[in-house]
């Protein structure tokens, strides 16, 4: 399975070649040129669900969830999400609105992942919400964290909403798990020359997962490029194996 994060193409557009054989499911939103969430799976999802009851948002290609029932594997649930960036808080450049918007966007968020994640449970499903939420939680998840302590993304009630969303009962940060007390692996790096080369990067691309899902996990990468030369996205996969 593989989840999407801004694919910017409408869904008449993607190649069939492009798929390599797998199911696409799509939400493309209706900002031309933006946004784009999805998953590739070897078999069709079972239920499809596009936004996540957010009226200011669920158009605009942001959340995709799924339930896929593999044969011989557990039924799951899988959400991918492409959090907004937002615009800078503070400053002269500042842009209150455009802020606001992330805002209200994360809140509803949190309240939609307490629910759905029960609901997953209750439904004898694990569950995990994969993509890029745009936060680095922990000092651990960007190189130069003190200089960002002023920066969206790494501002403290934008930390604090993320350490809401994790708890033993709640959601897993299966990276982190599998990686306790080390720097990144960072999954984003600006395009300034040498950023991508000396590894001054950002981990804000995440695997959080129900309690039973993340303690099958038993290794976590970022398919990171060899050399910037060969990157084709300010991104990079994260890979997670599941022994389900």
């Amino acid at each position: 399975m593989v989840a999407l994060q801004e694919v910017r193409c409408p869904a008449d557009l993607v190649p069939a070649e492009a798929l390599g054989g797998y199911h696409l499911t799509y939400h493309a939103g209706n900002q031309p040129g933006r946004n784009g969430v999805g998953f590739l799976t070897r078999v069709p999802p079972s239920a499809v669900r596009r936004g996540f009851g957010h009226r200011a948002s669920d158009a605009h290609g942001r959340y995709v969830e799924i339930d896929l029932d593999p044969p011989g594997h557990a039924p799951l649930t899988l959400g991918s999400v492409y959090l907004p960036k937002g615009a800078t808080h503070a400053g002269p450049d500042a842009d209150p609105a455009k802020y606001g918007r992330k805002l209200a966007f994360m809140r509803s968020f949190r309240a939609y992942l307490g629910r759905a994640r029960l609901d997953a449970g209750r439904r004898g499903r694990e569950f995990v919400v994969l993509g890029d939420f745009n936060v680095a939680h922990t000092a651990l998840d960007l190189k130069n964290w003190r200089t960002a302590q002023r920066s969206e993304g790494f501002l403290p009630h934008e930390r604090e909403w993320f350490s809401t969303l994790l708890g033993p009962r709640r959601l897993h940060d299966v990276v982190r798990r599998l990686n306790p007390g080390v720097q990144g692996p960072y999954s984003w790096w600006s395009w300034l020359d040498g950023r991508f080369d000396a590894d001054v990067g950002w981990r804000i691309d995440y695997h959080l997962a129900s309690p039973g899902l993340a303690a099958s996990a038993v290794a976590a990468v970022v398919d990171r490029e060899p050399h910037a030369g060969a990157r084709l996205s300010d991104h990079a996969p994260v890979v997670v194996d599941y022994a389900l």
